[in-house]
């Protein structure tokens, strides 16, 4: 059981390592626990953790059950050390084993929450720009008259002033 819990932990590890880093290796692992979280993946998942935290109880138990046997006798029997370090053994690796495995469904929930969050705000960048360039347009529809009024008027100033200088220099 050992091999097989710290295979599991190596491997959790490694997913871990996967979605902390941006690469597309992450997209895959983010689609497979989207996957894994819909239908019936979610309540494997779940099972298997229950009886993870069921054979961590009876492990810890074990261990409680031996060191009251050796405290009772006053002397560690060999036998009671090698299986309180296998026990031992046991509960620290299903208990990293249950913690990668918390620290993996909230890596993933963050991860997609960031990138809704990041859609969100291109959608909502996309719409203001949208926006000031209509009221923008709006401005120069409804201003135009005065804009070119402006425009005239500063075209006849212009002349006057070109024909007083014409004007007072012949």
């Amino acid at each position: 059981m050992i091999q097989l819990l710290f295979t599991l932990v190596l491997a959790e590890m490694a997913l871990i390592m996967t979605l902390l880093f941006r690469t597309p290796l992450r997209k895959l692992v983010m689609v497979g626990l989207d996957q894994l979280k819909q239908g019936m993946g979610s309540l494997v998942a779940k099972s298997v953790a229950g009886t993870m935290v069921v054979v961590f109880g009876s492990s810890i138990y074990s261990v409680m059950k031996i060191q009251k046997r050796s405290a009772d006798a006053g002397i560690i029997n060999p036998t009671d050390q090698v299986l309180m370090a296998y026990r031992q053994l046991e509960v620290c690796l299903i208990g990293f084993s249950l913690f990668l495995a918390l620290m993996i469904d909230r890596l993933h929930y963050y991860i997609r929450e960031l990138q809704h969050l990041r859609k969100n705000l291109e959608m909502t960048k996309k719409l203001s720009q949208d926006s000031e360039q209509l009221e923008m347009r709006k401005f120069e529809e409804t201003n135009k008259p005065q804009v070119k009024r402006l425009e005239s008027e500063s075209k006849q100033s212009q002349n006057r002033q070109m024909s007083q200088k014409l004007a007072q220099g012949s």
